[in-house]
């Protein structure tokens, strides 16, 4: 079987208080560091394969949220337009090339090709400077974390199909909320890279592909 190397990345992490690390659906933590949220049930790293219903985690969130140090709140479109001037600012700043975003009112999805910095990098990066943000503008309280701790989702893509379908799924995402679709400046039109025209048909990427 061959093995693609990794084209773009599909970026996820949610505001603070919205997934926790013992949530009952999966988690990206390998430690729940409040004794009063460990209290609420085990923590299971990894997506479990059979996913608990809808009134499971209805019940887990209304004892863990007043539990929480500070108040869960979503992003209105005013902190969602200011979180997207910093996710811009740094986009350009570290030339990373975005094919996707959508930012929601608990939650943010990035599709960014293949850089030098890593994903967690990335991550770090947008979430301090949208953190910056929304604190300089007063949407959030200095002392008031803005999202989730650890490094959030991190999906490697490896061929153009699985990059046109995120993307589509990403555009998508606001609609089920009632929000219209979102176009940002940052948003670059995906290009079909690395099989883009005029690609070097010798590079590590076109080399992989030709051999699936």
């Amino acid at each position: 079987m061959s093995h693609f190397l990794v084209i773009a990345h599909h970026l996820i992490w949610t505001a603070y208080g919205w997934w926790l690390p013992n949530d009952p659906r999966e988690s990206g933590s390998k430690e729940v560091r409040t004794p009063v949220l460990a209290e609420l049930g085990e923590l299971h790293y990894g997506r479990k394969r059979v996913q608990p219903s809808g009134w499971e985690i209805r019940q887990f969130y209304e004892q863990a949220i007043p539990r929480l140090q500070h108040p869960v709140l979503a992003f209105d479109a005013g902190a969602r337009d200011e979180i997207a001037k910093a996710f811009g600012q740094v986009i350009e700043e570290n030339r990373y090339t975005c094919y996707a975003c959508a930012i929601l009112p608990d939650h943010v999805h990035l599709l960014i090709r293949k850089h030098k910095h890593q994903a967690e990098d990335m991550i770090e990066a947008l979430k301090e400077a949208s953190r910056a943000r929304l604190s300089a503008t007063m949407h959030r309280a200095p002392d008031h974390p803005i999202w989730t701790g650890g490094g959030g989702w991190k999906v490697f893509l490896d061929h153009p199909d699985e990059v046109c379908r995120t993307i589509r799924y990403i555009e998508r995402n606001p609609l089920p909320l009632g929000l219209p679709m979102q176009q940002w400046p940052f948003v670059k039109a995906y290009d079909g890279w690395p099989l883009h025209p005029g690609h070097n048909p010798n590079s590590p990427y076109a080399k992989g592909l030709r051999k699936a």
